[in-house]
């Protein structure tokens, strides 16, 4: 239980990529921490792209970045939603600034984007959203995981064990 103690927010919203939302929410748990599912209406049940269901436990307003270790941001169609949100992007501007990790998966990415972070940041992503990356600083690159400083990210679901070590790993480094 090496992540016993630690925090962490995960992003929903509609048509969030089923299996990027759940691998990583019970990795992060069976480690010990304490994952809150956070959306913008606290108590609503959002449908993933596969159909399983996520009840936000709290709204995007009520999150203080000050208050957790980590931010999980999952796939599908979800991002396009979640970047709209200035809540979510001062919170994840402010995990950024203080190198708290923050875990991103396929389409994710583009709510980094939204938060500006990515100039000059080694990511990965969806194929699929590699311009936008690119287009935003970052430096893409085709690998199951890119893990630089405090960002994790990973392409796909194939991908989704090494991340899910990989995010774990970052928070049990956090003094």
């Amino acid at each position: 239980m090496r992540l016993f103690g630690k925090r962490v927010i995960a992003l929903v919203d509609e048509e969030f990529e089923d299996l990027e939302l759940w691998y990583p929410v019970y990795r992060v748990r069976e480690e010990g921490a304490e994952v809150i599912l956070a959306g913008a209406e606290k108590g609503k049940k959002y449908i993933g792209k596969y159909g399983v269901p996520a009840v936000a436990e709290v709204s995007y307003e009520e999150l203080r970045s000050s208050d957790f270790d980590g931010i999980l941001v999952p796939g599908g169609w979800a991002p396009d939603k979640i970047r709209r949100y200035g809540k979510v992007l001062e919170i994840i501007r402010e995990m950024n600034e203080a190198r708290k990790p923050i875990g991103q998966i396929c389409h994710a990415g583009w709510v980094l984007i939204s938060a500006g972070i990515l100039k000059g940041v080694e990511v990965t992503s969806t194929p699929g959203i590699r311009d936008d990356m690119e287009n935003a600083g970052a430096i893409w690159k085709d690998e199951p995981v890119v893990t630089d400083g405090h960002i994790i990210s990973a392409r796909r679901p194939p991908d989704l064990p090494p991340y899910g070590k990989a995010f774990c790993d970052a928070l049990a480094s956090q003094s």
